[in-house]
């Protein structure tokens, strides 16, 4: 069933966009994402069939925070 989650992250520009976007392109399930960089807590949303803690860990070895928001 797809979701939609959101989490505060430190992802503060484009080239942080870019930077993550390798990684959240691929992963298998998400439908849709994006960041809003002008939101102090860099809300990322997620849309997709994907479980949250994969979420986090891919985000996390892209190198960036994350946590639930």
């Amino acid at each position: 069933m797809e979701k939609e989650m959101k989490f505060k992250t430190n992802i503060n520009c484009g080239s942080c966009v870019r930077a993550v976007s390798s990684f959240l392109d691929n992963m298998a399930g998400l439908k849709e994402w994006s960041v809003d960089t002008d939101d102090a807590d860099k809300i990322l949303t997620i849309k997709g069939e994907i479980e949250e803690s994969k979420v986090v860990e891919i985000v996390k070895e892209a190198g960036f925070d994350i946590e639930k928001a």
